[in-house]
């Protein structure tokens, strides 16, 4: 017998590529590791890794491997594939729920590392491994969970479809108060019969006229809560509306069975009220909800309506007016008395007062004149100024400040991720004690009737939106007060952090004191001190010692006119001399007052005096004799002691850290109130001072410039820059304080204390309703009216206590 050939060959099994960047690799041997490491793994055929490009190609079984398991494979030889951010708006959620659906759809997503939802905000977070995901097929995934997306992409579009959707949100705000109103006037009535009956008078509408007030309300204004709850039933979820149409329909169907049924003889058994007054009620929740979560949005929108839309500006000699988004690095702005900066630059031309209180916080306007630096955003006084661009579009500091501020607004604070947990379940387990609920009347009562409107009273009062809201709403209100005082909170861990804080380290240049050498002091020996620094200033014109600009400042706050300068001489670590009105002028310190033997006279205690307080001194002598001695100092900032004192009335302990002298170290500390200071200290070892702190078991907040601080600010809990939030400090602090005022630190700390109160606040309310209510109605204590009514009120309370945080503002009293 012959034996037939099989074939046994395999179905070629089909192949994937995928093509990724690649961090951390410094030389070509990085790349050789990493393409030896990947091509070890079983299912992947080629693997070609570019050391130049920094970039990966991988071809894999598309049925053993994914791209999350290569690039785990990457994470593991020691490299990173970073990932890509996607943030979008997403409309049609009524309740935490729908956020938590889309949150699971979009995590199914092969390729999404993570998905966060904010149902406060309606924006969706997601990150994804580069070259799996598109943001439309993020879009997409959206669309199919039954809601819509809102996609946004470069600067200009952003604005746009910013401005499109503020529109259509008000268009929706009013078609809501024309629907409320709607379904108010239709269940009056209805409401009107309840309150007669309930003061003992028999007064019952038309059954028929009943079906005819209550059906509109259910069928049509009701129509929005059906839609809803089927698109989540279809998703294999549920939420707020599901309770609210199980619980309105059986109450409006089996008043309509009853009509249907016995006819006029259902008059006076009928819930058609019942059904229309909890529509309503929700409606009316929701209506207030939505209107007071654009309260809690209101600083983000506030910030947003900074942004210009138009600029003028200067090219060939004509003014021309160009979109904002048109306007270019390097071109000529011209800003009219009362316009908005359009763009970040410095003044080429003319003097202004500029208001920057929604930039940095600060109440008074800040002068500028040629050479200073302008923020987009802020709003120009009465001078005409000509600003070249130095920054424009997302590069602007106004963009940044929106971007960090949303960034902080999106996240989520431990404690939500349990409230998560506990919303995913929330409707599945109310519908079952509706059900017992319901169950259990029968079998006591035997009452129908009774059963039935237990059972739609749990339904109606649970309410998972209060859960949902009580933290992202005290969050976005909480960072929004924040920024609006010139507090910047880079994300939802520093926020969350801030509040333990009970240690600050404080670096003492820029941060305590001013940060430059100042004159302090002035001791004439004859003649004026306007007459002595007018010499002094003179020379000081030629020389480039960091000491000589505490003069020439001096002299130009008093509108000092300096006169020329001949024969200059520098002399390193001594002083200058030169000739000035015919005179012979020396400034410097003893060792060159002793060389030209120049007598000290009566100086010496003064100059003893000085230098005890670590103030550097300085001789003046005219024609060989000295006139007078200058002391100059890095001076403590004004707002300084007021800090520190606040810190401590907090129980905070404060340090400060300095690469000054040990003396200078002291008499800074004595002067502003510090627990301890220690000087000097070496940049590198502050951040071993933050680390011996967290071992004594403190909660670390470091306070610095965000730069030569930076070992130290990334060691602390919490990094908290000073300065203006132009620079890298935006970028690396977990705070950033937007003006150089050392209050702002504990306001900082007060803001997420303040934060953090609210959001157990919340929690209690939102919690206490649910626990009490539901018994409540499930012992048919509360009728469904009054059920809906509680609903309704537990999610405006929460928000409503959330915007009390509107109110909060740094302490600024010295």
């Amino acid at each position: 017998m012959a034996i037939a050939d099989v074939d046994i060959t395999e179905e070629p099994v089909e192949s994937s590529r995928y093509s990724f960047p690649v961090e951390g690799m410094t030389c070509s041997a990085c790349a050789a590791r990493l393409e030896k490491a990947l091509g070890r793994r079983e299912g992947i055929r080629e693997v070609s890794v570019n050391f130049a490009l920094e970039q990966g190609d991988v071809v894999f079984d598309a049925g053993s491997v994914s791209e999350a398991e290569i690039a785990e494979a990457v994470a593991k030889t020691g490299f990173e594939i970073p990932r890509q951010q996607f943030s979008f708006g997403v409309d049609g959620m009524t309740c935490s729920a729908c956020a938590a659906r889309i949150e699971k759809v979009l995590n199914r997503l092969a390729g999404v590392e993570s998905a966060h939802v904010n149902f406060a905000l309606e924006r969706a977070d997601v990150s994804v491994l580069p070259g799996t995901v598109t943001l439309n097929d993020l879009a997409d995934a959206v669309g199919k969970a039954g809601f819509s997306a809102r996609i946004q992409s470069d600067a200009e579009s952003r604005a746009e479809q910013d401005e499109a959707h503020r529109q259509k949100e008000q268009a929706q705000f009013q078609r809501e108060l024309w629907t409320l109103i709607a379904s108010i006037l239709l269940t009056a009535p209805l409401v009107f019969q309840m309150i007669a009956m309930t003061l003992g008078v028999m007064f019952h509408l038309n059954p028929w006229t009943e079906l005819a007030l209550a059906a509109p309300v259910q069928l049509i204004i009701g129509a929005r809560f059906y839609v809803a709850a089927y698109k989540a039933l279809a998703n294999k979820s549920s939420n707020m509306d599901v309770l609210v149409v199980m619980g309105t329909s059986a109450a409006f169907g089996y008043s309509l069975y009853l009509l249907l049924t016995l006819g006029q003889a259902a008059q006076g058994q009928l819930y058609f009220e019942a059904s229309a007054v909890i529509i309503t009620l929700v409606l009316m929740g929701k209506f207030l909800e939505t209107r007071a979560k654009r309260g809690t949005t209101a600083a983000i929108r506030s910030l947003m309506d900074l942004r210009p839309e138009t600029a003028r500006v200067e090219r060939g000699g004509v003014q021309v007016e160009v979109p904002i988004g048109d306007v270019l690095k390097g071109d000529l702005v011209i800003i009219k008395p009362g316009e908005k900066v359009s763009v970040d630059g410095e003044v080429e031309e003319g003097a202004s007062e500029i208001d920057e209180a929604l930039i940095t916080g600060e109440s008074l306007p800040v002068t500028k004149a040629i050479g200073d630096r302008v923020t987009g955003g802020s709003v120009n006084g009465a001078g005409l100024l000509k600003v070249r661009a130095a920054a424009v579009g997302e590069d602007t500091t106004l963009s940044k400040i929106i971007r960090l501020v949303e960034k902080a607004q999106s996240g989520k604070a431990p404690v939500q991720k349990l409230v998560d947990r506990i919303s995913a379940i929330f409707v599945p387990v109310v519908v079952v004690i509706a059900f017992v609920t319901f169950t259990v009347w029968m079998i006591v009562s035997g009452s129908f009737e009774q059963a039935l409107v237990a059972a739609v009273s749990v339904l109606v009062i649970a309410c998972p939106c209060a859960l949902g809201l009580a933290t992202p709403t005290a969050i976005v209100t909480g960072t929004g007060a924040a920024a609006r005082s010139g507090i910047l909170i880079k994300d939802i861990e520093a926020l969350e952090r801030a509040h333990k804080i009970d240690a600050v380290i404080f670096d003492k240049t820029g941060t305590l004191t001013v940060g430059k050498p100042s004159v302090v002091g002035v001791h004439m020996l004859s003649g004026t001190d306007t007459d002595l620094m007018q010499l002094a200033a003179s020379v000081q014109q030629s020389s480039e010692h960091p000491l000589a600009q505490a003069y020439l400042t001096w002299a130009q706050d008093r509108s000092l006119d300096l006169s020329p300068v001949e024969d200059f001489q520098s002399m390193t670590g001594k002083g200058v001399a030169a000739k000035v009105q015919g005179k012979t002028i020396a400034i410097g310190n003893r060792a060159l007052m002793e060389e030209q033997g120049i007598a000290l006279n009566d100086t010496q205690e003064r100059a003893a005096a000085w230098e005890s307080d670590a103030k550097t001194v300085t001789w003046v002598a005219v024609d060989g004799a000295v006139a007078g001695l200058i002391a100059i100092a890095d001076p403590v900032r004004p707002e300084a002691k007021a800090a520190v004192d606040q810190l401590k009335s907090m129980g905070t302990k404060t340090l400060m850290l300095t690469g000054d002298a040990a003396l200078v170290a002291a008499s800074v500390a004595k002067e502003v109130g510090v627990d301890q200071a220690k000087g000097p200290v070496k940049p590198q070892d502050k951040a071993q001072e933050v680390e011996d702190l967290n071992a004594e078991g403190f909660s670390v907040a470091m306070i610095g410039d965000g730069i030569n601080d930076a070992p130290a600010l990334a060691q602390a809990d919490v990094g908290i820059a000073m300065g203006s939030g132009t620079d890298i400090a935006m970028e690396t602090a977990g705070i950033t304080l937007m003006r150089n005022d050392p209050r702002l630190v504990p306001g900082a700390i007060s803001a997420s204390r303040a934060t953090f109160r609210k959001i157990r606040q919340n929690l209690f309310w939102a919690f206490i309703y649910n626990v009490i209510g539901i018994p409540l109605a499930a012992f048919g204590m509360l009728s469904p009216a009054i059920a809906g009514a509680a609903m309704a009120m537990s999610s405006v309370s929460v928000v409503t206590n959330s915007l009390l945080l509107r109110r909060w503002a740094p302490k600024l009293n010295d």
